[in-house]
């Protein structure tokens, strides 16, 4: 049976794309109060405000593409099952090729419906006031906003619990409840930590790579592979 690697991803890996992270300093929320562009709130008080802020993040998502980071996570299914839980909400994982990925905080190229949150659709080009779902209610960003249930948590608990390997990457894990999710993988499972300044250092069972995803997740791999 192959070994079970399960890869907790972060804004870090994507920004090697040229996608914009949300705590560097220079991050795509700069000039905006988080809770107008992305909360219940904010949607409520000025949708059109809402929209054209998660219109240019798809926008942009058009026109970046996946690293080499994304392309060895998705080549590790040839010989391991994989499973990647990330906060992010670009497809690079899946445009990599990654066929097992479960969105923590939605996806951007999907929205849903403002009365029912299961009534969800492929979605790449802008959303605007007027779009409705089938029973006539405006269409929402699917994503989850500050303030909301995260919905795949439960999801991401199971599959921890299942891993044989545990690969963090571009997350410093300190934003809950996805930070949680290390303390419930099995007791003693090889950990590699991938970021170029981490705030822990490697121990039994845990290596720290003080890496950029591109070069830290081959390190990993390779470390990997001599277990």
């Amino acid at each position: 049976m192959k070994k079970h690697i399960v890869v907790l991803s972060g804004a870090g890996i994507s920004a090697e794309s040229g996608i914009k992270t949300f705590r560097d300093t220079d991050g795509l929320w700069e000039g905006f109060d988080v809770i107008e562009v992305a909360s219940p709130q904010g949607f409520a008080t000025n949708p059109k405000l809402v929209l054209d802020f998660y219109n240019q993040r798809r926008r942009q998502l058009l026109t970046v593409h996946p690293n080499s980071a994304h392309f060895a996570l998705a080549e590790l299914k040839k010989d391991y099952k994989v499973t990647i839980i990330t906060q992010n909400i670009d497809d690079l994982h899946e445009r990599a090729g990654s066929s097992n990925v479960i969105h923590l905080h939605g996806e951007l190229f999907k929205v849903r419906s403002t009365l029912d949150a299961t009534d969800i659709q492929e979605w790449k080009t802008d959303l605007m006031l007027g779009d409705v779902c089938k029973k006539g209610h405006q269409l929402r960003p699917h994503i989850v906003w500050f303030g909301e249930d995260v919905p795949m948590i439960e999801k991401a608990l199971a599959i921890c619990k299942t891993s044989d390997i545990l690969m963090i990457v571009g997350t410093s894990m300190q934003v809950y409840p996805a930070a949680g999710l290390i303390h419930y993988t099995p007791k003693n499972t090889p950990t590699f930590f991938i970021d170029p300044k981490p705030n822990i250092s490697s121990k039994k069972n845990l290596m720290v790579i003080p890496k950029k995803a591109t070069v830290g997740v081959k390190q990993a791999i390779e470390a990997i592979k001599n277990l």
